[in-house]
């Protein structure tokens, strides 16, 4: 067996959500056993973005001004969004916008590593499911920045892993929401 096949995510820890009206935004937060440094290299650079990140960049994210354009992978149709980068702060801020969402990183020394905070706005029916799945990616992340790769699993492969569907219901019922499926059912 590969390291992949036995792979298994905890249980949900770690998230939150902020409600604004309409507005729901997706906080989760990650103690990283690696440097900041090491961490900012895997949210900005591309090569390192497609190991785990549920998009491909066609360039760096590193720097505030940069347009670069965001490929959705695993979804049921590749969506290609064109982002500018309005916050590069190496290694402690990092800010843009993905298919119209925005998407903040932050990262702080702890302890001998790192806490990674991503905050995210989400639609409401999906934030669950946001949050395993980004769950998931963060598990990948650990696994990489380790020197122990297991490959990106993300979009509907991950939907089709074993912990995700445990993950989704977890954060469902953390966050008082009902446990969407995929694709949505009618309702009868």
């Amino acid at each position: 067996m590969t390291d992949r096949e036995h792979y298994a995510p905890g249980p949900a820890s770690g998230a939150q959500v902020r409600k604004d009206g309409e507005k729901w935004t997706l906080i989760l937060v990650r103690e990283l056993r690696h440097s900041p440094e090491k961490v900012w290299q895997a949210l900005t650079d591309p090569a390192q973005l497609r190991e785990w990140a549920p998009f491909d960049a066609d360039r760096s994210l590193g720097t505030v001004g940069s347009t670069v354009k965001l490929t959705t992978v695993g979804a049921p149709t590749p969506h290609v969004s064109e982002t500018t980068v309005t916050r590069a702060d190496a290694p402690k801020a990092l800010q843009y916008n993905w298919g119209g969402f925005d998407i903040r990183w932050e990262l702080e020394v702890f302890g001998g590593g790192t806490r990674l905070t991503l905050w995210t706005n989400i639609d409401r029916r999906f934030i669950s499911m946001g949050a395993a799945g980004w769950h998931i990616c963060f598990d990948v992340l650990e696994r990489l920045l380790a020197g122990e790769p297991i490959g990106r699993i993300v979009g509907t492969e991950a939907m089709k892993f074993g912990g995700w569907q445990r993950l989704n219901a977890e954060y469902a019922k953390q966050f008082g929401v009902e446990t969407p499926g995929w694709p949505s059912r009618p309702r009868t």
